[in-house]
């Protein structure tokens, strides 16, 4: 699977785009492809704080309940309501479904992010493939 180089990951396998200082957050394919049909996700409201590595949400699928985990500390200044309606989307297309939108407060933590290349080789080594 190739991943957006321009994006940053977490072993949790979720993505951040930046530009500027708003990041931009969804879940890989990955992620997608292992919890199969998802059918429900969770989100913070607009306006929440959120901090690097801590969860802020869930997605549901049919098979499991994943915590959504952020990959930086920032304020939420939008979230993608069409998932309310519709979250199979993410299965379609996960590298470019957004969840939410965050300020950041500190973008060095980008730095400590895997590069799209660091997290190719860490879901093969997770999968052993």
């Amino acid at each position: 699977m190739a991943y957006p180089a321009a994006y940053k990951y977490t072993k949790e396998h979720e993505w951040i785009s930046v530009d500027g200082t708003v990041g931009t957050i969804g879940i890989t394919d990955y992620a997608q492809n292992s919890l199969g049909d998802i059918v429900f996700v969770e989100l913070p409201k607009i306006g929440d704080k959120l901090e690097a590595h801590a969860t802020f949400g869930s997605v549901e699928s049919v098979k499991a309940v994943s915590d959504l985990y952020s990959p930086v500390s920032g304020t939420v200044t939008e979230i993608n309501e069409s998932l309310t309606a519709s979250p199979e989307v993410i299965n379609t297309d996960a590298n470019t479904t957004w969840l939410l939108k965050i300020e950041l407060t500190d973008p060095a933590e980008l730095d400590s992010l895997l590069s799209s290349t660091d997290y190719d080789t860490f879901t093969a080594e997770e999968t052993g493939h």
